[in-house]
């Protein structure tokens, strides 16, 4: 009996490019068994040595999660579909009670030009004079101020949320310009919380701006977080998600979700008193370079601006106390396909941090839970150059073979020197191309792809192989500045 099982983007380049296919079977197991052996390089993704599924890979069956609540024995029928979920980045009434205290404690009123503003809110009974209070009193803390972050921080502070918190480190960038709205043209190396700040106390100046100039850590999680009544996530990385996940967790604050990719969104509210959290949807995370991030991946510039729009929305439910918060409830975007797909969500009676028998006590090594290496590959055990080192061989007119293991959508935008085009979910098939008797330097857009295409070519028996540190992106800004950089 043939089945439909959904391949998710991050996932597709392990098989043939497809995101759909469909396979026989009579159980959910037997239909993945299946789909991995029709594909073999998706199968390493999918099961571990054990044959297991593994923990960053959630499997739905129509709309419900077949982890925890039953298994991969579960009966499939014709018309079922499949969908593989790995992690990519009910209703709660607590907050909202929680603001209401404090707006009798301090009572807080509305001004008569606070009334014009948000008059709109006003006359909506859903939200009134006692919704628009408990906004004003509400205090809502931003983790990035970027994609998500910018429409996040506008329409929180349209909104009228008395008190903003933003957490970033980062300066504007002209790849930010394209979703970023936070920030202008002219704000470019500027510190992104300065043109935050402005730009929201130009949309409403009644609205409180803390800014905390510092990644997000173990050391400081807890202090930053404990003060407000919400957390809502605008990164795109897995230590901050897991960090967050976690402080929030031991803080009793919900956390609200959103992740971008491409032409895909994910959002959430975990909420670990009312139902599930981070680490029940996705136990540990996917090993690094399984899901790239957006400065490789790309994203389409209005998907961050749709993401955090819905994100800012189910933080306002939270703080008003209208309608049902997206707790145990996953909504999936496609944007290219205009379709939204929503997938329930359970609490893992197992989870170490909000299970049953709690074994998480306190904020973790998050990049080292992560795995991950520096975006550039240097702490990654590989043989490294520079780029100055690699001009200088290029001008001495060494015999180097120049891999270049981008897409090949990147590749014309730039390249150095003509070099030779494998993308890295290609090499274990075109291996056979290569001379291992040449000096090989690999690259990529900022070293991190690259140094994963050596580590591999060592261990299949390649000994003279590099990664150039920092990839083309260091080559356009140190060697050749008359490159275009994306």
């Amino acid at each position: 009996m043939p089945v439909k099982v959904m391949i998710p983007t991050p996932l597709r380049a392990y098989a043939e490019k497809t995101d759909s296919v469909e396979v026989d079977g009579r159980t959910a197991g037997e239909v993945l068994n299946n789909v991995a052996e029709k594909y073999s390089q998706l199968k390493k993704h999918l099961f571990d040595e054990r044959g297991s599924l593994r923990s960053y890979i959630n499997i739905y069956v129509n709309d419900e999660d077949i982890r925890y609540l039953q298994n991969e024995k579960t009966e499939i029928k014709e018309t079922d579909v499949i969908s593989i979920v790995p992690s990519i980045a009910g209703g709660s009434v607590a907050v909202a009670e929680e603001i209401e205290t404090k707006v009798k404690e301090k009572n807080v009123r509305l001004s008569n030009e606070e009334i014009l503003r948000y008059s709109r809110h006003l006359i909506m009974p859903e939200v009134g004079m006692e919704g628009q209070k408990k906004l004003k009193a509400a205090s809502v803390l931003m983790i990035g101020a970027g994609g998500l972050g910018s429409p996040l921080g506008m329409y929180l502070a349209a909104a009228g949320v008395g008190k903003l918190g933003i957490v970033d480190f980062d300066v504007v960038d002209e790849t930010n310009l394209q979703r970023q709205l936070l920030h202008g043209t002219s704000d470019v190396g500027r510190p992104k919380l300065e043109s935050a700040k402005e730009k929201i106390k130009e949309i409403n100046p009644n609205v409180k701006v803390e800014t905390y100039e510092t990644m997000l850590n173990s050391e400081n999680a807890l202090e930053i977080i404990k003060d407000y009544n919400l957390v809502v996530d605008g990164t795109d990385n897995f230590p901050t998600r897991y960090l967050v996940n976690d402080a929030c967790v031991l803080l009793s604050k919900p956390y609200v979700y959103g992740s971008i990719f491409r032409f895909e969104g994910q959002v959430t509210v975990f909420d670990s008193k009312n139902g599930p959290c981070y680490r029940c949807l996705y136990p540990t995370p996917p090993p690094p370079g399984l899901v790239p991030s957006c400065a490789e991946g790309g994203v389409l510039g209005v998907l961050p601006g749709i993401i955090g729009s819905l994100q800012a929305l189910e933080a306002i439910k939270l703080i008003i106390g209208a309608g049902d918060s997206l707790v145990g409830r996953l909504i999936l975007f496609d944007a290219l396909k205009f379709k939204t797909r929503e997938l329930k969500l359970h609490k893992n009676p197992d989870c170490p941090i909000c299970g049953k028998n709690q074994t998480i006590h306190e904020l973790i090594d998050y990049q080292q839970f992560c795995g991950i290496a520096y975006e550039d590959g240097r702490d990654v055990n590989v043989d490294r150059i520079s780029v100055e080192d690699l001009k200088i061989k290029i001008d001495n007119e060494e015999d180097i073979f120049l891999l270049d293991v981008r897409e090949p959508h990147e590749y014309e935008i730039n390249n150095i020197n003509n070099g030779y085009l494998i993308p890295l979910n290609d090499l274990p098939n075109r291996m056979n191309e290569l001379d291992s008797s040449r000096e090989i330097v690999a690259y990529c857009k900022v070293g991190g792809r690259s140094a994963r295409a050596v580590d591999f070519l060592r261990k299949a028996g390649f000994k003279k192989v590099k990664n150039l540190v920092g990839g083309i992106d260091a080559w356009a800004q140190r060697i050749d500045k008359s490159m275009p950089r994306y």
